[in-house]
This record gives structure tokens, C-alpha cells and sequence, in this order.
């Protein structure tokens, strides 16, 4: 009797230590777990590019081109084109402005690229602009003007998005796959020039990344 109670004690030690080993390998578990959910969680650093300059004339708020809706967050970037060949980004910027008075469209933009590179400021970046659809409640809209039918920009175009969209990047702590076209949300044939070369397209936001790198400061944490 005494034996047989012996030899059903002897196992006590060894399921001590199964237990201790399953606890263990659990642990392993949930610390790879939380590991790996930090490493998704993380965000690589920004930079911030200086501000260019910019001319700020703000449309007088009012339902059909400043309704002065709160942005709450920045998701993207959508490039657009004017489709009004050799206008001014002054011009543009009227155009809005009359739409309070004329109540043709609802349509604006936060800012508007010009021929000479001039960027005129419509909107405040914490308000909506009417000019990507569906994604007017998450994003910064940008117009672009040009000379002709093409959409092709000037070089002062060219360089001041560039810039610009480098800018609002650091500023939104964004990556360059969140610059989107309006053609990317709607279908819609905008900015003309990006969308039927799409090699240039790609070739802009690698200019805009490259803008990042070599004119870019860390941001300053707090």
C-alpha cells in the first residue's frame, strides 16, 4: 500500500514541469504577439519640407465652394487639373470664388498650382474643399494649371506641386502612395496629363519622395 502511494507521488515533479514548460511557450507566444502588432503599429519617421511660398486669398465661406466643414484628418493628396487651358491659378481661384453669387457647381480646391509656378491658397487645410468626391472628408485637393489640351505642365508648375505636395506630406505625416489623381477615386480623366502618361505619374511621386529626402529636417517630437 505504502508503494503504490510512492509511486503515484513520483509523478508530482514531473507534471510540475510539463505545467512550467506550457507556461513558458505561452509567454514566448503572447511577447512574439505583441511584438509583432508593435512592429505593424509603427510608423516611420517624417520629415518636414519647408513651406513655399504661398498667396493666400481664402473664398468667402458659403454652401457651393467653401461650406467650412471641418477636415478632421488628413488621409491623402488628389492632384487635379483646371481642364482650362492658359488660366491663371488667380483666375481659378475667382472662379470658385463666383460660385457663391452664380450657383453653377459646387467645386473648389484647397490650393491652385499656376503656369509660373504661383500657389494660391483657396481653402484652409483644416476645412473640405468640393473637389474629390467621396474623398472631400479625408484628403487635400490641389489644382494644377497648364498651357494647352495636353495638361502637360510648364516646368514652375511642375516644380511648385512638387514641392507643395512634399510640404503637405511632412505636414500630414503621409507616405508618397497616399498622393493620389482624381482619375484614382472617380475614373474621371484628372489631371489629364498624369493620367494618360502614367509613367510620368509614377515619375512625379518619386520626384516628390526624392524632394523629401534631400530637403526634409526630422520632425521634432512634442
Amino acid at each position: 500500500m505504502r508503494r503504490r502511494n510512492r509511486q503515484q507521488s513520483s509523478g508530482g515533479p514531473v507534471y510540475l514541469v510539463v505545467l512550467l514548460l506550457v507556461a513558458a511557450a505561452f509567454v514566448v507566444l503572447v511577447l512574439c504577439l505583441v511584438k509583432k502588432k508593435m512592429s505593424v503599429r509603427q510608423v516611420p519617421e517624417t520629415k518636414t519640407v519647408e513651406q513655399p511660398k504661398l498667396d493666400v486669398e481664402l473664398l468667402t465661406p458659403n454652401e457651393y465652394s467653401r461650406p467650412g466643414i471641418a477636415l478632421e484628418q488628413v488621409n491623402g493628396i488628389v492632384i487635379h487639373y483646371t481642364a482650362n487651358p492658359g488660366s491663371t491659378a488667380m483666375q481659378n481661384r475667382d472662379y470658385f470664388e463666383g460660385l457663391k453669387d452664380n450657383h453653377a457647381t459646387k467645386a473648389s480646391a484647397h490650393f491652385v498650382v499656376g503656369i509660373q509656378g504661383e500657389i494660391v491658397q483657396c481653402i484652409p487645410t483644416q476645412e473640405i474643399a468640393y473637389a474629390s468626391n467621396k474623398r472631400n472628408s479625408d484628403t487635400v485637393a490641389i489644382e494644377t494649371c497648364h498651357l494647352d489640351e495636353s495638361g502637360q505642365y510648364t516646368k514652375e508648375t511642375y516644380d511648385s506641386l512638387v514641392w507643395l505636395t512634399a510640404f503637405l506630406c511632412g505636414k500630414f505625416n503621409l507616405k508618397t502612395d497616399q498622393i493620389i489623381r482624381h482619375y484614382d477615386v472617380t475614373g474621371k480623366i484628372c489631371p489629364k496629363y498624369f493620367v494618360e502618361h502614367e509613367d510620368r505619374w509614377e515619375a512625379f511621386k518619386s520626384d516628390v519622395k526624392a524632394y523629401i529626402k534631400k530637403h526634409g529636417a526630422k520632425k521634432k517630437k512634442g
